[in-house]
């Protein structure tokens, strides 16, 4: 594979720079702030983070073996940690961090 020449490598800034504005402005164009937003758009704010994080939770289990050793315990004490973190303290961030720390402390030493 051949190296991007100088012109390539601008047209490749520009477009990425177009395609960010685009996202950040578009919202802007689309519902002004003394227009009402469409239902459909509060539906879509309210359903998606669950879908998003039902989504990762479907993704990161989905290559655990039940039938080979250590048969998905680290991925279900990380995930009974997970719930009660945030059912104690209700904050996701502390309950996926420590949860994500928890996990690889699992995998990376104890069940190696």
């Amino acid at each position: 594979m051949t190296p991007a020449t100088f012109q390539q490598k601008i047209l490749i800034v520009i477009a990425m720079m177009i395609g960010t504005m685009i996202t950040r402005f578009l919202p802007f164009l689309l519902f002004p702030a003394g227009k009402e937003t469409p239902k459909f758009v509060n539906y879509l704010g309210k359903t998606l983070p669950f879908a998003t994080m039902a989504l990762l939770v479907v993704y990161c289990l989905k290559n655990v073996s039940m039938i080979h050793a250590p048969h998905g315990l680290p991925e279900l004490l990380a995930i009974l940690l997970i719930v009660i973190l945030h059912r104690w303290k209700s904050n996701s961030l502390l309950s996926i961090g420590a949860g994500t720390v928890f996990y690889m402390v699992l995998v990376q030493v104890i069940f190696k």
